[in-house]
């Protein structure tokens, strides 16, 4: 991942079991120096591009396809907000059963109702009478609509039930879309990240992409 590469190196105090010096130091990738996109850019929608995520695409190819560059995968996940990528990324299909099955207990148990979602109604102009998806009882009806002093008969079937598994791939599927920085932004992104990611003058500042940290080892008079 060549997000690794754009951290800062930190000299950090040796504390393994072999070392043989209280002088000695590892040095390490500063983990802790961390940027995003600034809040006021994220409902700029002008900057982004809405994608959206095909069956088994990771980000490094999401990367490969949109920046032509696999190793930007980072700044895919940045872009769209993404931290946890285990828990926000979709599952290819194959993943995605092993997953439920690993909730549900057994294959049996994917076909149970998971929750009941409203069908979507309309009158004979068109006109909504009830949205679909929303959540309600499994008993949940409405028998007629008045519009002024018009009533309009609601069919009776207005609830449908979602099965787990059902449930499982809208709430994967929800994941697919994400908005990536447009490409003639990119430059500018990645010139701002490295210049976050200098050092600033400090008593630990070694040069602009090195620190060292206090040695906690050595007793101070």
């Amino acid at each position: 991942m060549g997000y690794f590469r754009e951290l800062p190196d930190l000299e950090y105090q040796d504390f393994l079991s072999g070392s043989r010096s209280s002088q000695s130091y590892l040095t390490v990738k500063n983990l802790f120096r961390r940027n995003k996109l600034r809040d006021d850019l994220q409902n700029v929608f002008t900057i982004f591009d809405k994608y959206e995520i095909v069956e088994g695409a990771r980000p490094d190819t999401v990367a490969e396809e949109y920046y032509g560059n696999s190793q930007l995968d980072w700044v895919v996940l940045i872009t769209a907000g993404i931290i946890n990528v285990r828990n926000e990324w979709p599952l290819s299909n194959r993943d995605l059963y092993y997953y439920a099955l690993n909730i549900y207990d057994d294959e049996n148990s994917l076909n149970d109702i998971h929750h009941y979602e409203t069908k979507e109604i309309k009158d004979s102009l068109g006109r909504l009478i009830l949205p679909k998806g929303k959540n309600v009882d499994s008993n949940f009806s409405i028998t007629y609509y008045r519009d002024g002093s018009n009533i309009t008969p609601v069919p009776s079937d207005t609830v449908q039930g979602i099965s787990n598994w059902e449930y499982e791939t809208l709430e994967n599927d929800k994941k697919r879309s994400i908005y990536l920085l447009k490409r003639m932004y990119l430059q500018q992104f990645l010139n701002d990240m490295r210049n976050i990611m200098i050092y600033q003058k400090s008593s630990q500042r070694i040069n602009d992409r090195l620190a060292k940290t206090e040695n906690t080892k050595v007793t101070m008079p």
